[in-house]
């Protein structure tokens, strides 16, 4: 649902406004409309709201406003890119981006040449710059602070960092805390770092389904926003109010797991035009997809290059095969499906994968690929306030030429099949998502196995529905010319050291002079003793 237009927010600058309207945004979204005069009006904000919803450009547009009111000012990545145009817009000031990958004295010789006043980073490269340049580094007139997917950088252990930026920057700054969960943490470090802060809660009401659906087809919101200003509410994961954005339809469909990856071909077959990402759960699971639908998806290349390359795809068709790493952070348009061919580790990311469609109030779908075992999971997110419809699934075919037809293909199946079980054992929720409750043998062939292999989870586990191919993995070729022929070399290398005699044991070292004439004194004396005996 579409809030106030930014002209009416009657906070922001005539240059903003234009930068807003060169970009196409006219109206702000309820988390903005909410946020924007708070933050500009000198409040602290904690802000909780649904992933799409729009808070990025909260907090970028009131520290644009507070810098552009500096009477004298100073002489790829989602929050430096919607930042950029907007610094530009005023004169004098510059942006730069400090996160890992790079030489740290690169960001500060350029820092100290260039300058920078909105600093936009990972933690752990903020502190340790902030540290680096200490000497020299202007701080104490820092203006304003934002956390930006804060649960998040708590998750990933980022508190130390955190609070060594915190304890660098002045107390009368304005600080603003956003995140799509709230949490124990999160609300730890909004009162540590935030002073008389008010709380924003951008949440989506449900409507009844049949009312829902009446309203979407007549072209009204199908949500409500309320924001309001509160203290810091409980952190109960467990909430009625929907994590959602209303426009965004989820479904889930029990697939077996020997025909989970036939299913994701299936589905993606069935929508050819569509702008899709996949989640897995693992990195090797995403590299037997990416060998095994050979048609269908694209080779991955490096990652900033296929997620660039994914994101200003024009044509439609464009599909992305990712893991959690691509599940928050990331605004890329015009995503139609987000399809979950395995659930999230941690159930809070679920929410940030399907926040990858549906955003900024546009229509969006997403389907969850689970188990029989698993179906307990979609009860599980309804109680999260993640609303799940079922559907049914789609016929699907197995498969086992394409693992005899290239080892390479057999390779990337074993590592996926370990990889996944593996990861499994981390589940968070492993009360749903229990190792004894998957179809081994069943898991197994949906990667394509030729074999099982030796692995400590499948001792004592009664392997069903698998049955072991008897043609020898080593005898499987390469398509690759130059890794076929490094296996040809390979195996005449075994059978040369098979076919030739065996070595016979190790003959005792040889002693020296003085060696053996101890021995020959101990063992006459030994003789002489047993003599007088």
């Amino acid at each position: 649902m579409a809030g106030r237009a930014f002209k009416d927010l009657g906070c922001l600058s005539p240059e903003t406004l234009s930068v807003l309207d060169s970009l196409g945004f006219t109206r702000s979204t309820p988390v903005q409309e909410a946020t924007i005069p708070l933050f500009c009006g000198h409040k602290d904000v904690a802000v909780d709201a649904c992933t799409g919803s729009g808070k990025t450009l909260a907090f970028v547009l009131p520290v644009v406003e507070r810098l552009r009111r500096l009477e004298s000012p100073l002489h790829k990545h989602q929050i430096f890119t919607v930042a950029e145009p907007f610094v530009a817009s005023v004169p004098g000031l510059s942006a730069a981006l400090l996160v890992g990958g790079s030489d740290p004295s690169v960001d500060v010789r350029r820092l100290k040449e260039q300058g920078g006043n909105v600093l936009v980073g990972t933690p752990g490269r903020l502190e340790d710059v902030l540290r680096r340049c200490s000497a020299w580094l202007e701080t104490r007139s820092t203006e304003v602070l934002v956390l930006d997917e804060a649960d998040r950088l708590l998750d990933m252990g980022f508190r130390a960092q955190l609070d060594a930026i915190m304890a660098a920057l002045p107390r009368q700054r304005r600080t603003g805390l956003f995140s799509a969960t709230q949490t124990d943490a999160v609300q730890a470090l909004a009162r540590a770092g935030l002073r008389n802060a008010l709380r924003v809660n951008v949440a989506v009401a449900e409507i009844a389904g049949a009312e829902r659906r009446k309203e979407k087809e007549e072209g009204a919101a199908s949500g409500d926003a309320a924001a309001s200003d509160a203290k810091p509410a409980s952190s109960d994961p467990v909430s009625a109010a929907r994590r959602t954005p209303g426009s965004l339809n989820i479904r889930c469909v029990t697939v077996p797991a020997a025909d989970k990856l036939a299913a994701v071909a299936a589905f993606i077959r069935a929508h050819p035009e569509a702008k899709t990402i996949v989640y897995f759960l693992t990195c090797a699971c995403v590299d037997y997809a990416t060998k095994t639908l050979p048609a269908l998806l694209q080779r991955q290349a490096a990652r900033e290059a296929t997620l660039e390359a994914f994101g200003s795809a024009a044509e439609r068709g464009s599909v992305l095969l990712a893991t959690d790493v691509a599940a928050r952070g990331l605004d890329i348009p015009d995503v139609d499906w987000v399809l979950q061919a395995d659930p999230p580790q941690d159930p809070a990311t679920f929410v940030h994968r399907v926040g990858r469609t549906a955003r900024m109030g546009r229509a969006g779908e997403a389907l969850l690929l689970l188990l029989p075992s698993e179906d307990a999971y979609v009860r599980f997110l309804e109680l999260r306030g993640v609303p799940v419809a079922r559907a049914t699934a789609a016929d699907v075919v197995g498969r086992h030429a394409w693992a005899l037809a290239d080892a390479s293909g057999a390779g990337a199946g074993v590592k996926a099949f370990v990889s996944f079980i593996r990861g499994y054992k981390e589940h968070q929720c492993s009360f749903i998502f229990r190792l004894g409750d998957l179809p081994m043998g069943q898991l197994a062939t949906g990667f394509g196995l030729l074999r099982l292999p030796r692995m400590p989870e499948l001792k004592k586990t009664r392997i069903e529905g698998f049955a072991p191919c008897d043609v020898d993995p080593e005898t499987v070729p390469f398509r690759d010319r130059a890794r076929e022929k490094q296996r040809q070399a390979l195996l005449a290398q075994r059978a040369r050291e098979s076919a030739a005699p065996k070595k016979r044991g190790r003959e005792p070292p040889r002693l020296t002079d003085a060696q053996r004439a101890k021995r020959e004194a101990a063992e006459a004396a030994a003789g002489a003793g047993a003599a007088r005996g």
